[in-house]
C-alpha cells in the first residue's frame, strides 16, 4: 500500500495505547498514518477502520519484534506510570525499551517518539530552571528507566541513524490539582500536539523536549528544543486562582518543593514500602 496523498506516516505503532495518555493519542494522530497499529498487554476494545491491534508483551522480544514489523514510525508510550522495584525493573522496562530500539533498527523505522519523564532529571531544584541538556539526576527507580532509555535512543542515533525525541512529561492530568502542576501540567490535547510535532518535525537527531503546557510559571526550560515546532495551546494559568485558594503552600524546605521531581523524590526505596 502507499501513503494516502497528505499523510505523513504508512504505519505508525503506539504502545501503551490502553492507557489514559495512550487513548489520547489513538483519537489524536490517526490522521497522520494510513494504519495505526495500536500495542498493549491489555485490551483495547473495537479497532476503528484504519487500526489494528495487537495484545503483547514488549519485554518478550519476539511479540516486540512482529509489532514492529512493517511500521515506519514508533510511538513508545508503554510502561508503568509508578515507582517500581528493581526486579520489575529488570524483567519489564528495560527489556520491553531494548526491543523497542533494537525493533526499530531491525526493521528500518527511522523515528521512535518515546515518554520520557520529568523524573529522569527530578533532583534537579526548581530554582535551577533545567534545560533539555541538564544533566541526569533521576528522582526513583521509575526515573533511571527513564535515563536508561534516553541513553539508549542516544546510542541508537549516533551508532544507527534512528532518530529519536524524549518527550520528558511533566504532569500530564485533565487539570492541575496542586501547586507544583502550575508550573508542570500538560494537557491531554498539548501531548498529542506535543507528540505530533515530535513525529512531523523535520530532523530531531537526538532530541529532548519537557512536555509542558503553556504556563506562565517555569520550572524547566525548553530553550534547546525550538526545532520540534511545538506550540502549546492549553495553560494552568486559568486553573490557578482555584488551585492557589484551596491547596496550601507546602514547606519550601521539604523535598517535594525543592526539587522538579516534586513527591517523588521524597518516595522511599520501594523495597522499604512494603
Amino acid at each position: 500500500m502507499t501513503k494516502d496523498c497528505g499523510r505523513e506516516f504508512e504505519r505508525i505503532l503506539i504502545t501503551g495505547a490502553a492507557g489514559n495518555l495512550g487513548d489520547h493519542l489513538r483519537r489524536g494522530l490517526g490522521h497522520l498514518a494510513n494504519r495505526l497499529r495500536l500495542l498493549d498487554v491489555r485490551p483495547m476494545g473495537e479497532a476503528l477502520e484504519n487500526e489494528e491491534i495487537v495484545e503483547c508483551d514488549l519485554s518478550d522480544r519476539a511479540q516486540a519484534f512482529a509489532a514492529i514489523r512493517d511500521c515506519d514510525a514508533i510511538v513508545h508510550f508503554a510502561g508503568h506510570p509508578r515507582e517500581m522495584s528493581f526486579d520489575e525493573i529488570l524483567r519489564d522496562t528495560l527489556p520491553a525499551a531494548y526491543n523497542v530500539y533494537e525493533g526499530a533498527r531491525q526493521f528500518g523505522v527511522k523515528r521512535v517518539v518515546y515518554a520520557s519523564s520529568i523524573h529522569a532529571v527530578g533532583f534537579h531544584p526548581v530554582e535551577d530552571v533545567p534545560g533539555t541538556r541538564a544533566r541526569h539526576r533521576p528522582d526513583t527507580f521509575y526515573g533511571l528507566t527513564k535515563t536508561f532509555t534516553e541513553d539508549l535512543a542516544s546510542l541508537y542515533w549516533d551508532k544507527w541513524g534512528i532518530e529519536s525525541v524524549c518527550l520528558r512529561i511533566c504532569s500530564c492530568f485533565p487539570e492541575p490539582t496542586d501547586r507544583r502542576m502550575l508550573w508542570s501540567w500538560l494537557s491531554y490535547s498539548d501531548c498529542v500536539r506535543l507528540t505530533e510535532a515530535a513525529l512531523l518535525a523535520p530532523r530531531v537527531g537526538f532530541s529532548v523536549i519537557y512536555g509542558t503546557s503553556d504556563n506562565a510559571r517555569a520550572a524547566v526550560s525548553n530553550e534547546g528544543a525550538g526545532h520540534i515546532g511545538f506550540r502549546p495551546k492549553d495553560s494552568a494559568d486559568h486553573h490557578a486562582l482555584r488551585v492557589l485558594t484551596r491547596i496550601r503552600r507546602e514547606d519550601p524546605g521539604s523535598v517535594a518543593a525543592r526539587v522538579v521531581g516534586g513527591g517523588f523524590a521524597a518516595a522511599p526505596h520501594p523495597d522499604d514500602a512494603r
